[in-house]
């Protein structure tokens, strides 16, 4: 019966809508840039394959046990789309896709790991605290979905203004990073060195990379702005 093979929980289903919302704010932004192609389609389900194997690996690496990590879906997505994208000969920027996909999908996806218990935050006594693992915890799966709606929030208004392809990707991992940076020091986990965790140096990397990428991207177009436009 199908209730031996799926257990849904309050976790579960909150995982599962958020895979959903995912892919359709994956499918909606596809045909505002008319991307919704059975291509596109191919390269939105490698994305998908290789942003779930990427989460698995990563956590095995960093905590050598099963779960999900976000960072290393980020890292396996990308990697299996762009290697889609060559195969099918795909030139066209598909990032501004995933990156609306990522920050819905997480915002409610976070919610899961809220009712699992898992990702929880440093005992503290602020009156928003949480029950769990013994004692009142910071609620940090509630501030990552909080992060994410917000994130989300930015990338649709920047993307009313059209910006070039590619921006709304960049600028989504250079604030995804900065606000998981900021969100571990309120969460339980292993200092790695210099009083920072694994994750924090992975999104210090990550940051960087992000923004140097955003401003290699952004910079012609502030020329052209700066010098009143093409000149003929």
């Amino acid at each position: 019966m199908l209730q031996n093979w799926v257990s849904w929980t309050p976790a579960s289903g909150c995982y599962a809508l958020g895979y959903g919302v995912g892919l359709a704010a994956w499918m909606g932004m596809a045909r505002r840039r008319k991307l919704a192609t059975s291509g596109m389609a191919i390269v939105m389900m490698a994305g998908a394959l290789g942003g779930l194997v990427g989460a698995h690996i990563a956590q095995w690496i960093v905590a050598g046990s099963d779960g999900k990590s976000v960072l290393g879906a980020l890292a396996g997505g990308y990697l299996a789309a762009m290697v889609c994208k060559r195969s099918l000969g795909i030139r066209r920027p598909t990032g501004d896709l995933f990156a609306v996909a990522l920050s819905a999908g997480e915002a409610v996806g976070r919610w899961g790991c809220y009712f699992a218990g898992c990702c929880y935050g440093k005992p503290t006594n602020e009156p928003w605290g949480i029950w769990g693992h013994g004692a009142m915890r910071h609620p940090t799966q509630i501030y990552l979905s909080a992060a994410n709606a917000v994130i989300l929030a930015i990338l649709l208004w920047c993307d009313r203004k059209r910006p070039p392809e590619n921006t709304l990707f960049f600028l989504q991992g250079a604030l995804y990073c900065a606000a998981r940076f900021a969100i571990e020091f309120f969460r339980e986990g292993s200092v790695l060195a210099l009083g920072l965790t694994a994750a924090q140096w992975a999104c210090a990397a990550g940051f960087v990379f992000f923004a140097v990428k955003l401003q290699r991207l952004l910079a012609p177009a502030r020329l052209i702005v700066a010098t009143g436009g093409a000149q003929s």
